[in-house]
């Protein structure tokens, strides 16, 4: 399938500084000079990047590739400085074997791309070790199970052998991990309180049942014996493959996931005697620059934490309005607090807490991506091959897992798009959401800017793989606004849904900023959520305690999507009749994952050309 291209020399000139001259004027020789230069770029970028890839047995799985298939990722502080000297020694290269000048414009913004990543990687490396290891929504004693299961296929015997492998090697893993907790927590970087709980119940779930206990099947053991036994062998083999792999989970798996349940008791008992243990991180050493540089790396701008939180504020008293609206439509006569209490308490709005009940949630979803897929060619030129699931989370991960979230495809189609949703509770999940968040993780949401990127040919694969945060996480709250104008939302109550997960976002820009920069405290930030949103009392929670553990994340949203719309309306309006939103959607998607001020260049490059369909 063709894949759009943003690649004018007027993209070029604007990020250059330099005049804007039109590919046709170009002088023969010049164009040929361009055309080598690009080309040998282009094989330095692959080579920059298979070199990067190759230090992640994980990330080659990952990318369907079967090199180091029985190992697993180094996880210490070494293994991520590697890897920085590594793009440092890459960035120095290009910097001096390829002249800048000479390359075409869709060239040099791949150029000021790989630099950028660099940039960024030197930034995230300065700050690593304050990151927290165990998070409200992250846990790398669980990430492991999810990618066994999901990520390394069975083909043949010695695919199962190095899903052995890579069950020992999980020993070391869990070494490394219980490790850097302790000199973290010895250098005063200690996960808060509430995270310890969960993280320690999610760890010990990993290693219960079969083969560990008389209970029911672990999900890994269980994972593994269906794998093994779809093989086209004989059974003495897969006999021994069983046993191999039985005695690998009781012995090096299990002794692994021990050593991290030893040190998170540990560094637990530490954090509970810390005064502020579940405030922002202003409490770390140098929280403040921490904070300031999670916020540059979260949404790809200068912006500050007051600058942000008076953007959330503004954004807030919007979409209550937007919201009375509803109200008066309905006939709701009430305020909103009272509309929140009505639409979280009245069983019409949620689901029933049984197997029944998660099983019409799945469908739901499911019945609004494909609605989305068949009126979707109105809307986009290209769309992603890459097919497009959904997923309950798994229930032995359920307590640390977000509300819901998109794992993207393999390249070469062994595994589909996934949306996951979290129906741990069904009490706790309200129905008018639903559509706005599937619109979110799947269609036209993530699935079409994440699997679309990947499938692009022509970019670069550190393009076509790599991202930002304010940049997909703006797409995707983009996407459910977009489908209100796609034709959905036809209940007004789920329309009020729409709003309500739009305002979610905004109340993230309030009570992240106010957490780390005003040091607001946890229950602050849950009351606040209380006042100005729908979520549920589980998700205020959950969502706390996500920024309180995640700092800067959550701002990415609405930054990112404000970007996009102030975009598209600047294009509507310099472009008139000529616009056409399937082409500003092909310029938006067309080069990956790009920092904001990037892409605002190219948008103002298409719309410089009189808009219409992006060149190749």
């Amino acid at each position: 399938m063709r894949r759009l291209l943003i690649s004018t020399a007027a993209v070029a000139a604007l990020l250059t500084g330099a005049p804007a001259v039109g590919v046709a004027q170009t002088p023969a020789t010049t164009q040929a000079q361009a055309q080598s230069e690009d080309a040998r770029l282009n094989a330095f970028f692959e080579e920059a990047f298979q070199q990067s890839l190759a230090l992640s047995p994980e990330g080659m799985t990952s990318l369907g590739l079967r090199t180091d298939y029985g190992k697993l990722d180094d996880y210490t502080d070494a293994g991520a400085e590697q890897a920085q000297a590594l793009a440092e020694q890459q960035l120095a290269r290009m910097k001096a074997e390829f002249d800048f000048d000479a390359l075409s414009p869709q060239s040099q913004v791949s150029w000021r791309l790989f630099e950028h990543a660099v940039v960024e990687g030197r930034l995230q490396q300065q700050w690593r070790e304050w990151g927290y290891q165990f998070a409200a929504n992250r846990n790398p004693t669980t990430g492991l199970p999810v990618f066994l299961i999901n990520e390394h296929a069975v083909e043949s015997v010695s695919d199962a052998e190095a899903y052995v492998s890579r069950l020992k090697d999980s020993e070391r893993v869990m070494g490394e991990i219980a490790a850097e907790l302790r000199e973290r927590a010895a250098a005063g970087i200690i996960s808060p309180n509430f995270v310890f709980e969960p993280s320690i119940a999610n760890t010990r779930r990993v290693i219960s049942g079969a083969p560990f206990d008389g209970g029911a099947d672990n999900p890994v053991w269980a994972d593994f014996q269906e794998k093994v036994g779809a093989l086209e062998t004989d059974q003495a083999t897969k006999d021994r493959l069983l046993a191999e792999g039985r005695a690998a989970l009781t012995g090096e798996w299990k002794r692994g996931y021990e050593t991290v349940l030893t040190a998170l008791a540990e560094v637990q008992q530490q954090a509970a005697a810390m005064p502020d243990r579940d405030a922002g991180v202003w409490r770390l050493p140098n929280g403040e620059a921490y904070y300031n540089a999670r916020l540059r790396l979260s949404t790809t701008t200068d912006l500050t934490a007051d600058q942000i939180h008076q953007i959330g504020l503004q954004e807030v008293d919007r979409l209550h309005g937007e919201m009375q609206a509803i109200m008066d439509r309905v006939g709701f006569t009430g305020t909103l607090q009272e509309f929140f209490v009505l639409l979280k308490t009245d069983p019409r709005f949620q689901y029933p807490n049984t197997p029944e009940g998660k099983a019409q949630y799945l469908a739901d979803a499911r019945t609004y991506i494909a609605q989305v897929m068949e009126a979707a060619p109105r809307w986009f030129s290209d769309l992603p091959e890459a097919a497009l699931e959904v997923r309950a989370v798994e229930a032995w991960r359920e307590s640390t897992a977000s509300i819901a979230f998109y794992n993207a495809p393999a390249p070469d189609g062994s595994r589909p798009g996934i949306y996951y949703v979290n129906l741990s509770d069904m009490t706790q999940v309200l129905k008018p959401q639903i559509e706005g968040i599937s619109y979110h993780e799947g269609a036209p949401g993530h699935h079409f800017q994440i699997a679309y990127a990947q499938e692009m040919q022509g970019l670069p694969s550190f393009r076509r793989f790599g991202g930002y945060g304010a940049y997909a996480e703006g797409w995707g709250l983009y996407a459910e606004r977009l489908g209100k104008e796609m034709g959905f939302y036809q209940d007004p109550y789920s329309d009020f849904g729409r709003l309500s997960t739009e305002l979610w976002r905004a109340v993230r820009l309030v009570t992240d900023t106010g957490l780390h920069a005003k040091r607001w405290s946890r229950e602050q930030a849950m009351d606040y959520f209380r006042q100005n949103s729908l979520l549920s009392e589980r998700d205020i929670q959950k969502e706390v305690e996500r920024y309180i553990t995640n700092p800067g994340q959550a701002t990415s949203y609405k930054i990112g999507e404000l970007k996009i719309m102030e975009l598209r309306q600047r294009a509507q309006a310099a472009l008139g009749e000529r616009f056409d939103i399937r082409d500003f959607h092909a310029v938006v998607l067309g080069s990956g994952s790009v920092p904001l001020d990037v892409l605002e260049t190219q948008v103002d490059a298409w719309i410089a050309a009189g808009g219409g369909a992006p060149r190749l």
